[in-house]
């Protein structure tokens, strides 16, 4: 899923204020983080991983890696940070970032 230039623009102001939910480590992509990752996407939509693996070409294959596993768009890289979004199927507004901030 691609999105317009508006839309990241909102999505990353949006994020701004978002704590980073997952960690990704030296373990690298254990199922149990894309478990993680998608259970935080279907709750909250637009979510914030960090990654501390050190090397910058191997923190750009994880990450496209994750946004293929879980079916994710990314939004935005910055530093050890990236901003993942996905379309819930049925979002909860108490859960979900992006209608909490309208």
């Amino acid at each position: 899923m691609s999105l317009t230039p508006e839309q990241k623009k909102h999505f990353r102001t949006i994020g701004h204020q978002l704590n980073p939910i997952v960690m990704v480590a030296g373990n690298g992509l254990s199922e149990n983080i894309q478990l993680e990752v998608d259970r935080a996407l279907e709750d909250h939509e637009l979510i914030k991983v960090r990654f501390s693996v050190g090397d910058r070409q191997l923190k750009k294959q994880l990450i496209q890696e994750l946004c293929e596993i879980v079916e994710a768009t990314l939004v935005q890289e910055i530093g050890n940070l990236a901003l993942l979004y996905r379309k819930s199927s049925a979002p909860n507004p108490k859960l979900s970032n992006l209608m909490r901030s309208v």
